[in-house]
């Protein structure tokens, strides 16, 4: 039976994990990291929201949304 990390949830909402990522994989996102000035798991946090379908609402979307919603009042 394989082992489970131990996770630990911070105040933020975030859980510390470990894992294993391709190296090629790692200096891509330290590069682009680098370049935006930002951490390279900060960068990967949204590289896998967008991989699981979840993308943040942009403003012209949440304009739309509230225009249709709001019709009916």
């Amino acid at each position: 039976m394989g082992r489970r990390a131990k996770l630990r949830q911070d105040t933020k909402s975030k859980t510390r994990i470990t894992i294993m990522l391709d190296n090629d994989v790692l200096s891509v996102f330290r590069a682009r990291a680098e370049a935006e000035g930002i951490g390279y798991q900060t960068l990967i946090n949204p590289s896998l929201r967008e991989a699981i379908g979840f993308r943040p609402v942009d403003e012209t979307t949440l304009r739309r949304v509230l225009r249709e919603e709001l019709k009916g009042y």
